[in-house]
């Protein structure tokens, strides 16, 4: 017969303990779970998608820690984003909400929107008609236009190419003045580029500032569409996007 050894409550706590002090240093060095509540980065992240964000991709901030300490400024083992990469990041204007968008511009380069077109440094970056792309579960169901579209590489790193939506050429933020960022701030936007709060809107969301770098979204690790409640437990195997599951984020 097992006996009770007194104290054992407090082992318990302790191990509570140990285990939520191994979770909150793995969450800050290592990986964070993220989930995708709008469709501004639509088609590449849908609304419902549960994401793996690396923290060591772009080194150490206070905003790599939980609630953003403010106990030093600037980035411990620091290195810029590549252009292409889809980023979490505080957003500038609070330093508390979590924006996710992809990185366009990089440090000194020229960011502008011309008819609906992207140029970066005075270049037209090319994009190609895949055909029509119907928007669910962000509102309204409507039908867009689907095209891939090639960034330039960065620092080495290949060109990457990735999906955007385009409902028009002619929206509010379709024709822009010429963005310069500045030195230790990136530039953002939305994949779902007629549907995004970005860097092209400066009283918003405007640069970001590396330091406010969380980390790069890595992989989905678990999808639902929302056509299930919580309660509603036999409708859950249909409301897992299970293609989605361990994909990559690009």
């Amino acid at each position: 017969m097992l006996k009770k050894k007194p104290g054992g409550w407090l082992e318990s706590v302790k191990t509570i303990l140990y285990a939520a002090l191994i979770a909150i240093g793995i969450r800050t060095i290592a990986f964070e779970p993220f989930n995708i509540p709008s469709g501004s980065m639509i088609p590449t992240l849908l609304v419902g998608d549960y994401l793996f964000v690396s923290k060591f991709s772009y080194g150490y901030s206070r905003h790599s820690m939980p609630f953003s300490p403010d106990l030093f400024s600037g980035r411990i083992f620091g290195s810029l984003p590549h252009r292409g990469d889809v980023a979490v990041f505080k957003l500038p204007r609070d330093g508390t909400t979590d924006y996710i968008k992809r990185i366009i511009g990089l440090p000194g380069d020229r960011i502008q929107m011309r008819g609906g077109r992207l140029y970066i440094n005075g270049e037209q970056v090319p994009r190609e008609l895949v055909g029509p792309y119907t928007v669910e579960g962000d509102g309204p169901r409507i039908t867009v236009r689907l095209y891939r579209e090639t960034l330039p590489g960065s620092a080495g790193a290949a060109a990457v190419t990735h999906n955007i939506l385009e409902s028009t050429d002619d929206g509010p933020f379709d024709n822009t003045q010429e963005f310069v960022v500045p030195a230790d701030h990136v530039f953002a936007m939305g994949d779902n580029r007629d549907n995004s709060l970005d860097s092209r809107a400066m009283n918003a969301v405007g640069f970001i500032p590396v330091e406010n770098l969380v980390g790069r979204a890595e992989f989905i690790f678990f999808s639902v569409d929302g056509s299930a409640a919580w309660w509603e437990v036999w409708g859950w195997p249909f409301a897992i996007r299970w293609s989605r599951l361990f994909s990559a984020v690009r």
